[in-house]
């Protein structure tokens, strides 16, 4: 095994060049590229002060002995985005640039297996309601940041719509947050596409009254993701024989709430108000969690009777459902965001029958509607 460790590869992706490109500018065949680059073959001074104009780096940059020191990469501040609970040192992060922005959000644990992570925090942060700076180690240089879309919601589908930007090199970094938390950041100018599902009561109308209110129709473009079921998950069999909204004030039903801010809290208590219903008469409406299946989780393990889910998340879980009512879930983009080659890949992913089908195939996914740009 050659002592001399290469960065070759990493170097020339970073600069964009293919292997072709690279060894036309150097004078030396494509296979001595790849053997340079795999550590088999060390080149001659001559080839090397060659790469090293070609790619702007000093020789030694390029090229080290194995038993040398390997210097971690230097910190780097980001943009923790809010709200989030204290973090810890040495807690994973998933890193994303925004208009040249570093902003970082925790991954979302829920398999056995440790997260994908690009960076780790080197300083406790307090928990807070509003975005944090944070130091961050980045743990792979290489990673094309700028090249990923940072999207806000509370759909798990948006996983469906991330391993099929996967095949296209595009990643979807996917920061867990309710609707009205996710137009705020989009506001903030922190990510790439906020999604939402939040009903208003006088028209009836799913998201675009809100979002005209908080930005105008000339600074964002609306797009339609899916339409959905929203309802009362129950356990399997429904035991308790829940069978609408004025069930859950009796004193044997428990409830697990979202957490305020999020689109089926809104819905919650537009419906108890229409019943008259108060919400401290409700069991276990001061109680949260944040996200459509970690409610649907508590149903499952018995902790609550029922949550406001969509009938995707009762279904995972093998719930029961009861349909209530039928919203829309869309994706806000600013309008500058458009033309943005990952951004027309997100899009252009979504119109994709494969994308369309497997949602439809979860159930609970009406996506007629998909790709539908509403203004």
């Amino acid at each position: 095994m050659s002592p001399v460790h290469s960065n070759l590869a990493l170097l020339r992706q970073r600069r964009g060049f293919s292997v072709a490109h690279l060894a036309s500018m150097v004078g030396v065949s494509r296979q001595t590229i790849y053997a340079m680059e795999a550590g088999s073959y060390v080149p001659n001074t001559l080839v090397a002060l060659r790469l090293s104009k070609a790619l702007s780096v000093s020789v030694e940059g390029l090229f080290r002995l194995e038993e040398s020191t390997i210097e971690p990469p230097p910190a780097e501040e980001a943009e923790l985005l809010a709200p989030h609970p204290d973090v810890e040192i040495g807690q994973p992060l998933q890193l994303c640039r925004v208009e040249g922005r570093l902003v970082a959000t925790p991954p979302e644990p829920g398999t056995w297996s440790l997260p994908s992570a690009d960076g780790v925090v080197l300083e406790k942060v307090r928990a807070s309601k509003r975005p944090s700076r944070v130091r961050v180690r980045i743990l792979d240089e290489g990673r094309k940041l700028d090249r990923r879309v940072l999207i806000a919601g509370c759909d798990p589908g948006a996983s469906v719509l991330a391993r099929h930007l996967q095949r296209q090199g595009v990643e979807l970094v996917v920061a867990y947050q309710n609707s009205s938390r996710s137009l705020e950041l989009l506001k903030e100018g922190v990510i790439h596409i906020a999604g939402t599902h939040i009903r208003d009561d006088k028209t009836g109308e799913s998201n675009l009254p809100r979002i005209k209110k908080m930005f105008g129709e000339d600074s964002v473009a609306v797009i339609s993701f899916a339409l959905w079921e929203e309802g009362i998950t129950v356990a399997p069999g429904n035991p308790k024989g829940i069978k609408g909204i004025a069930d859950l004030a009796r004193s044997d039903v428990t409830i697990m709430n979202r957490e305020p801010g999020a689109g089926s809290r809104v819905l919650l208590d537009s419906l108890l108000g229409q019943q008259g219903i108060r919400g401290e008469d409700v069991h276990g409406y001061g109680q949260h969690a944040c996200g459509h299946l970690p409610s649907a989780r508590e149903v499952q393990v018995g902790k609550a009777d029922c949550c406001i889910n969509t009938s995707a998340a009762a279904r995972v879980f093998g719930l029961g459902f009861i349909p209530l009512v039928s919203k829309r879930y869309d994706f806000v983009v600013h309008r500058k965001h458009l033309e943005l080659p990952q951004m027309e890949a997100v899009f252009d992913t979504l119109s994709r029958a494969k994308v369309r089908l497997e949602l439809d195939g979860l159930g609970g996914y009406d996506m007629t509607t998909a790709g539908d740009r509403l203004f």
